[in-house]
């Protein structure tokens, strides 16, 4: 499911691990035959590299830590080991040279810092902005846990020559102390550090892009498969993998794999069954087997296991205990008992999760990319957010559908505003509503979480960077842009994500619903589909299900932030309040043009949803017609292609209300009927990119291109133990500080981590061509 709420702007780039390296056997990536040469920077558009002048911000936590006792900042150290150890997985999810690269940036570092490699750069030919651009490059590197952009899923490379980069690593420190490992490690990656063949441009199955979710033989008919085969089982897909293994006595063969510490696929100490083993299944053979990450996930486990000692109650030491079992085992049900303790935890000083979370970068949208966060709340702005769940009961039947459409009970949750200490994974979100389990969701409840000091820092937009906008609208967006967005995350996480019913069935043939009265609003017919048995809303709706999910929550924040009660639970009232709702749909219908960046016309697909969500809604609002929003291409102050979008303050009320109403509506019935067919239907017709119409959208992609600004990267802290406490250790914001949080992360084991990512990312080599 899709629960992180990203910006729209500013990057919320990851900031991981990094790890030594122990002397070890390397391997040479085998190159598959499209990989056939070097690209030189020069020849590459600008969205496969980073600019050097890309913004770089630190997470502020500083006070926050302070003020946490000593107990509490030792929980919140060995929460934090756990979530950068897990968040190393994320380079063996993204692509097969991640891993690789990932290393040999940590080889070269931890010899030398930064500043220290400044001269070697010099003396191997690099300008000044060339060894930057190294430097932009491996701060991206550990920002997105990976060599393709946490949002987009597009490849970036280094904007320097392959050669000038070689003659680098030839002269560090590094290098000299082990010639023949680094020129191997170098081999390893070399060609997939800057391939831009047209597969390699972006994550995706098949011939569409690369992944490591999926081996490269498989196709999308082989996901749906595994997806009936799971289901069959009722097995989660977010902790597994799959590989294609070739075929026996005319059957295929696949290979289910679970995450977890345990290699043995036998029952152990510790559980009572086992969902290991050989099956037969629609003509082709499954074998569920244990141990992928297994190094990674002992080392996640170990740190939970320390972090227990320091929890605050029977709640967190009960959910800690779970998510151990569920990382040892491969037990996802293990980690749904283990998110309901997290749920009952109600206002906590120190937050926290982990898991295989959010499914964005699966192609097929079932499988988790691993993330652990761990922050501390802040109480002020908490005090706002609870306001709004007192007053979740009155809001809700404001949304556009019929009572029986809504959830019997709301289950009040946490949502608490959390300035964020560590969070590993991929990108860092501005808001999060969890756990994505449906049956907790719908019956048992959930929280919302705001990241404030990620708010803080995305947000700061100089006008002369604001595109696409008219000039009297460019102040008041500065002005009201970030608490507009605190109103739209606060609506979309708790009322969006938190809202809704699934029509169910369950395996005794029971309705959660009464089948024979309520009727589809949209045909006036009885209810006719619903979700059976271990059916999900992610293994239903797969591929459209993040970004579906993510336009129905934003729809709800655009919708609701039109109502007085909840303006005024932010602080706005009168005039300034209708500044908010103003700047709250201009950002939406600004960030359905730049969504455009996100749109691939080769294969026709969306790489980000959150994106694609907002480009459908632009383009339900432009449809509505009587002026509502206007845009125009245009030619920029530069001679260049420019555009402008515009929206009528005076309509958004009318015309504006009454076009979300509507499809909100529609939203909302095919996902609570498990409508698939008329659900893809609606969505794909607005997701549609054509160059036909009264816009030519293709058109309008070059010149978001042209005039995109990259997202922002996050430098985080580190903690340290002291004594019988835990202490924060900050860096500079910038590349080089990026880097430099990165080689001091694991200071006792980092050369066995780097050796242990180097053995997996071997073992699976063979898989990816």
């Amino acid at each position: 499911m899709i629960r992180k709420f990203c910006s729209t702007f500013l990057g919320f780039a990851v900031h991981f691990r990094r790890v030594r390296v122990i002397s070890c056997r390397l391997h040479k990536l085998p190159h598959c035959a499209s990989v056939r040469k070097h690209h030189q920077c020069t020849m590459v558009d600008s969205q496969y590299y980073l600019p050097n002048d890309i913004g770089i911000s630190a997470l502020d936590c500083a006070e926050a830590f302070r003020l946490l006792s000593p107990r509490e900042k030792l929980y919140a150290h060995y929460l934090s080991r756990a979530a950068w150890y897990g968040g190393l997985v994320v380079l063996l999810q993204t692509s097969p040279e991640s891993a690789s690269i990932y290393v040999l940036l940590q080889r070269v570092f931890r010899q030398q810092s930064p500043a220290q490699l400044a001269s070697v750069a010099t003396a191997a030919g690099l300008s000044l902005e060339e060894y930057q651009a190294f430097l932009v490059y491996a701060a991206g590197l550990y920002a997105n846990m990976g060599n393709y952009k946490s949002f987009g899923d597009t490849k970036f490379i280094p904007n320097i020559p392959e050669e000038k980069l070689k003659a680098l690593v030839w002269q560090s420190q590094a290098f000299k102390d082990n010639p023949t490992e680094m020129e191997a490690l170098w081999n390893s990656c070399a060609h997939l550090l800057y391939s831009l063949e047209d597969r390699q441009k972006q994550l995706g199955l098949g011939d569409k892009g690369i992944t490591t979710y999926f081996s490269g033989n498989c196709t999308l008919e082989d996901a749906e498969l595994a997806q009936k085969f799971l289901d069959s089982k009722n097995l989660s897909a977010y902790n597994t993998r799959l590989f294609k293994s070739g075929a026996v006595d005319g059957k295929n063969c696949y290979q289910v794999r679970l995450a977890s510490s345990v290699q043995k696929d036998c029952v152990v100490d510790g559980e009572t069954e086992t969902w290991c083993g050989n099956y037969e299944f629609e003509n082709a053979m499954f074998k569920v087997q244990r141990g992928d990450y297994a190094p990674l996930m002992k080392k996640v486990c170990e740190n939970l296991e320390k972090a227990q000692a320091y929890a605050a109650n029977e709640n967190q030491r009960r959910m800690l205990e779970e998510y151990v079992r569920s990382f040892t085992f491969g037990s996802v049900e293990a980690h749904k008992d283990g998110s309901r303790y997290w749920i009952k935890d109600k206002g906590p000083i120190v937050e926290s999760y982990i898991g295989f979370i959010e499914s964005y970068r699966d192609p097929f949208g079932s499988r988790g990319e691993f993330e652990g966060f761990v922050a501390v709340v802040n109480k002020a702005m908490s005090a706002r957010f609870g306001q709004l769940v007192s007053s979740a009961e009155v809001l809700l039947p404001e949304l556009p559908w019929p009572p029986a459409f809504e959830k019997d009970t709301f289950l009040k949750p946490d949502f608490t505003s959390l300035d964020v200490l560590t969070f590993a994974g991929s990108g860092i979100p501005a808001g999060i509503n969890i756990p994505n389990y449906d049956n907790i969701r719908q019956t048992e409840g959930f929280k919302n979480v705001s990241l404030g000091n990620v708010l803080a820092v995305a947000y700061a937009t100089q006008k002369e960077k604001l595109t696409f906008l008219d000039e009297k609208d460019k102040d008041l967006y500065i002005k009201w842009k970030s608490p507009s967005f605190e109103v739209q995350v606060g609506l979309h996480e708790l009322l969006g994500h938190g809202s809704g019913k699934l029509f169910v069935q369950d395996e005794k043939g029971n309705f959660n619903f009464e089948k024979q009265s309520v009727r589809n609003p949209e045909t006036g017919e009885l209810i006719s589909s619903w979700y059976k048995g271990n059916e999900t809303w992610d293994s239903k709706f797969s591929t459209i299900a993040s970004s579906y999910e993510e336009c129905r929550a934003e729809c709800v924040g655009l919708y609701l932030c039109l109502n007085k009660q909840v303006l005024s639970i932010f602080g706005h009232e009168g005039e300034d309040a209708e500044d908010v709702v103003y700047v709250n749909w201009l950002t939406m219908v600004r960030a359905g043009l730049l969504g455009l960046e996100f749109y691939t016309p080769e294969s026709q697909s969306w790489r980000q949803a959150h994106m694609q969500a907002r480009f459908v809604i632009l383009q339900v609002l432009l449809e509505a017609g009587e002026g509502l929003v206007t845009l125009q291409e245009t030619t920029g102050a530069d001679g260049r292609p420019d555009a402008l979008i515009t929206l009528d303050r005076a309509k958004i009320r009318t015309v504006g209300k009454n076009a979300i109403q509507r499809f909100l509506c529609k939203l909302q019935v095919h996902k609570s009927t498990a409508d698939v067919e008329g659900g893809r239907a609606v969505y794909d017709r607005y997701s549609a990119v054509t160059s036909t119409g009264s816009h030519d959208f293709l058109r309008l992609r070059e010149t978001v291109l042209l005039r995109k600004e990259a997202r922002k990267m996050f430098v985080q802290a580190n903690t340290r133990v002291n004594g019988e406490s835990a202490e924060l250790v900050e860096y500079e914001s910038t590349a080089a500080g990026l880097i430099c949080s990165f080689i001091e992360r694991f200071p006792e084991d980092g050369e066995e981590v780097e050796a242990q990512l180097l053995e997996l990312s071997k073992q699976d080599a063979c898989c990816w061509c």
